[in-house]
């Protein structure tokens, strides 16, 4: 890729605007599309996103905008950060100008209608595009102060991991590559479930055992799940799984742990959501995920125990007696150490 070509990052919401950035200040020119077209306006006037980053200089190579077939004409290289129930409604209408560029999907969330990922779509919307998914602990408001940040692009296209490593690649950001674009992608979507929880556990005041035993549990859970669906195991032991997981479910900064910081504080989901005002994928993922496990026979206490909180009017206190009273397993029960050694998930 030349400095010159222009990159299309979609999605003007905290971390598109904070890879929009990224990409700028490594010298290229950027189109970043937003929905809203007021919002735009106040980048182009103010160089500011006062709703997602408030106080964040967005960089004069952002050219902000709300003419998607625009920005998508002019990019050979599309970040994709829409949030996961907008994605498919706003690029299948002009899926005609993405065959044969290369699609990075940032969002880290599921479709409900089928159990797809962000990639999965992109590939059902352009069949001939070049796919590849960008995950890790990568706090937007942090990646945007340059906080020194690490990350992963994942796809079975080497080339594609390497163009985005050369524009992404920078001072306090750097980027690792994997080929197991659904372990990746599936360890990003499936955090915010827990980090939700880790939020209320941390608002009603519980121990740091306890809060780490939540955490280490939602990796054995989520490595399992991950596993049944073919995944590598070891991609959960990455930037990807464990790290993410660990600055989701434990940073205020988390938009999913403010949610449940905010249920934790007695709100309810509709006015912990509100209060947010941006999308947390968790609260999305949690009835796609329990429905999913339980139709593949995998074992996940805490996603059925944060689903009883949130839609059956179960407690926190009451989920996590209910953990402490189950048959004790093995600790880490979804690799073998034969497996491990080979990267392969045990049969």
């Amino acid at each position: 890729m030349t400095q010159q070509q222009s990159i299309a990052v979609l999605g003007g919401g905290s971390f598109g605007t904070a890879i929009a950035n990224l990409l700028a200040e490594n010298g290229h020119p950027v189109a970043l599309w937003m929905r809203d077209a007021e919002q735009a306006e106040s980048i182009r006037t103010l160089r500011q996103n006062p709703r997602y980053l408030k106080g964040v200089h967005v960089h004069e190579r952002v050219a902000a905008g709300s003419d998607l077939r625009a920005a998508l004409s002019a990019s050979g290289l599309i970040f994709v950060a829409l949030p996961s129930s907008a994605l498919r409604q706003a690029l299948q209408p002009h899926a005609d100008l993405l065959a044969g560029k290369s699609l990075v999907s940032t969002t880290k969330g599921i479709e409900a209608q089928g159990f797809r990922l962000m990639s999965q779509i992109l590939e059902d919307i352009a069949p001939q595009a070049r796919i590849g998914v960008l995950s890790g602990p990568n706090l937007a408001r942090e990646v945007a102060e340059h906080a020194l940040t690490a990350t992963v692009v994942a796809s079975s296209d080497d080339a594609l991991c390497r163009e985005v490593q050369a524009v992404l690649h920078g001072p306090t950001f750097r980027v690792y590559a994997s080929s197991d674009r659904f372990g990746v992608e599936l360890g990003g979507a499936l955090k915010n479930v827990y980090a939700i929880m880790a939020g209320m556990a941390a608002a009603m005041g519980m121990g740091e055992n306890t809060r780490s035993m939540l955490i280490t549990r939602a990796l054995a859970e989520m490595t399992r799940f991950a596993v049944k669906l073919g995944a590598n195991p070891i991609t959960f032991l990455g930037l990807a799984g464990v790290g993410d997981l660990i600055v989701t479910c434990t940073s205020s900064k988390s938009r999913n742990f403010q949610v449940g910081h905010a249920l934790g504080e007695g709100l309810s989901l509709d006015e912990a959501v509100s209060r947010l005002g941006e999308v947390a994928e968790g609260v999305n993922t949690i009835k796609v995920l329990k429905s999913r496990a339980e139709e593949l026979q995998v074992y996940m206490p805490l996603v059925a125990g944060l689903h009883a909180v949130l839609f059956e009017g179960r407690t926190l206190d009451q989920v996590i007696a209910m953990l402490m009273r189950g048959e004790p397993k093995t600790d880490v029960d979804f690799i073998s150490i034969d497996g491990m050694m080979n990267g392969e998930a045990t049969k």
